[in-house]
């Protein structure tokens, strides 16, 4: 066999392969370039309805941000990365708000935990994981006496909920604090769902601002054993487990995520 025949032969198994490779490369190329623009609308959904959010009880109350140094920015397993952010919320209570970008997934967490009137505890999980978006909004029995205001308030933060009936309904897993549970929406969704995913948020957290203006302060017998029940729900992520709760133990530890959840999270150590 000639030296030319080697060559021609080592030619056309090249060529192929070549071809294969770059159809490879190309591919890869087109998906990184998707995935970015993705990631990019899922920052700017989660952003903008963050800022709806803060926006939403400027309206209503005075809020004021809170120095939390280095606690700023919180890192699991070095590769979920959050920005968090806590507030002040004057004759309601704490608010925390976490931010974190993977790429493939962002989330919001939002948190008012009341201390200075009898209302539920508000939590707001939005991810969005590529083209798919889940909500979780959620309010949290921690109340000793239930009067007419406060059931009412209920009722319309049911009722706004009703509004939003056309999203699509998920079920979330079991947890042991469902005792505490009041009105609970879990919807789910794509691009085309933002707006109604954070207008379900914002029409809401107006409900419960509204309402909260018809309630007095609590005295400061009152507050302490508000807090008490709060903390006993707090208290009870870090000892019973709870889905995020245990990402964040087993990355942090026991002992720095009851710190962080007393300190910032809920602010349980402001009273």
């Amino acid at each position: 066999m000639t030296d030319n025949t080697h060559s021609n032969k080592k030619k056309s198994v090249k060529k192929p392969l070549l071809i294969i490779v770059g159809s490879l490369l190309a591919i890869i190329l087109i998906a990184v370039v998707v995935v970015a623009s993705i990631t990019d609308k899922n920052v700017k959904a989660m952003n903008q309805c963050v800022d709806s959010v803060l926006a939403t009880l400027d309206e209503h109350y005075m809020v004021t941000p809170v120095d939390i140094g280095d606690s700023s920015t919180l890192s699991i397993y070095g590769i979920m990365n959050f920005d968090v952010e806590q507030y002040d919320i004057k004759d309601i209570g704490n608010l925390s708000i976490m931010r974190m970008n993977m790429g493939v997934m962002q989330m919001a967490t939002i948190v008012i935990t009341p201390q200075d009137k009898n209302l539920p505890l508000l939590s707001a999980d939005y991810m969005y994981i590529l083209a798919n978006r889940k909500a979780y909004l959620e309010f949290y029995d921690v109340v000793k006496e239930k009067d007419s205001v406060y059931t009412d308030l209920l009722g319309a933060l049911q009722k706004s909920a009703d509004n939003y009936s056309h999203l699509e309904d998920i079920t979330p897993s079991e947890a042991w604090y469902e005792h505490l549970l009041t009105v609970t929406t879990y919807k789910s969704g794509s691009f085309d769902a933002d707006k109604d995913l954070e207008k379900l948020l914002t029409d809401s957290l107006n409900t419960y601002l509204t309402h909260a203006k018809k309630l007095p302060l609590l005295s400061d017998t009152e507050r302490q054993e508000k807090l008490a029940i709060t903390v006993e729900y707090t208290d009870g992520l870090i000892e019973k487990g709870g889905v995020s709760t245990d990402v964040f133990k087993d990355a942090l530890g026991e002992e720095a995520t009851k710190q962080f959840f007393d300190d910032i999270f809920f602010g349980t150590n402001t009273l």
